[in-house]
């Protein structure tokens, strides 16, 4: 974790969030843009729009699942003009620029490559597309452009979208041993989870109960049958397994996915000592 703070601003161009929206940090030569796919042209004359930078078109796929597809360009705006014309599932962009003269072809497609990278690790958007080249730079300039994409990162989370942010981030790796919970059965159940900034994630083979009581909510059966169909549940044995860390908006859902039934979260799920989640919460 970063251990000094940001200042970020935030400029609603036409005092709405409906709009162009700008995102700077302080002592960044950086700058975000954030626009609807709608309004695109309408902005095109600003400088922003004409100097090269990276982007991100983001959407919905076929399946109404976030995609998103990242992309450099010399010149924004005549990119975005392009997929206006030829790729119809985004609705918005973000794209990163310099206020001076930082940026150029090598270093966007740097930025294009490890984006792209990225957001592909951390697995919350669908990315269809093939993998970037990525620029031959030397180590002062990659060093360089790493700072210039951590701020990226924070602008685009701050922006709306955690795209470029793994679910490890949300919460405290160093603790995860100490404080990791677990919420088991005596039929069999197993999983093993941690509260974070999103909610309750469910780690990695945590074992689920195939079996539904009555009690459980139609959202949660529904739910389950979506993880089962994108491969985040797989057979095990008479069981489910989790094929990888998965986000619950609440411990409380997650513990009835897993137990079949409804469940109250803050006591189902207990410490390796036994101790509820709820005595963490007081």
């Amino acid at each position: 974790m970063n251990p000094f703070g940001k200042t970020i601003r935030l400029f609603l161009v036409e005092g709405s969030v409906n709009g162009l929206v700008t995102a700077e940090l302080s002592n960044w030569t950086g700058i975000g843009i954030k626009v609807p796919r709608i309004r695109v042209k309408d902005y095109q004359s600003r400088s922003e729009f004409q100097k090269p930078g990276v982007y991100i078109l983001l959407g919905k796929n076929e399946d109404n699942n976030d995609a998103a597809y990242i992309g450099e360009a010399e010149i924004v705006f005549a990119r975005l003009a392009d997929h206006l014309i030829h790729k119809d599932f985004w609705n918005e962009v973000i794209f990163f620029g310099s206020k001076d003269r930082y940026l150029n072809k090598a270093s966007v497609k740097y930025l294009e490559h490890r984006l792209h990278d990225i957001a592909i690790k951390s697995g919350r958007y669908a990315i269809n597309q093939n993998t970037p080249t990525k620029s031959e730079l030397s180590e002062a300039e990659q060093a360089e452009l790493e700072e210039f994409l951590s701020n990226i990162k924070i602008l685009t989370a701050t922006l709306g979208h955690r795209i470029f942010e793994q679910i490890e981030d949300t919460f405290e790796q160093s603790e995860k041993e100490s404080h990791a919970f677990f919420c088991k059965s005596t039929a069999g159940a197993n999983a093993s989870g941690k509260p974070s900034t999103e909610g309750f994630i469910v780690f990695k083979d945590s074992v689920f109960l195939v079996q539904e009581q009555p009690s459980l909510s139609e959202s949660i059966r529904v739910e389950k049958a979506k993880m089962i169909n994108d491969g985040t549940l797989i057979p095990y044995g008479d069981f489910l397994k989790t094929t990888r860390h998965y986000t619950f908006n609440s411990p409380s859902r997650a513990a009835a996915m897993i137990l079949g039934r409804s469940a109250s979260g803050p006591i189902e799920w207990k410490t390796a000592n036994g101790i509820q989640l709820k005595q963490f919460e007081i």
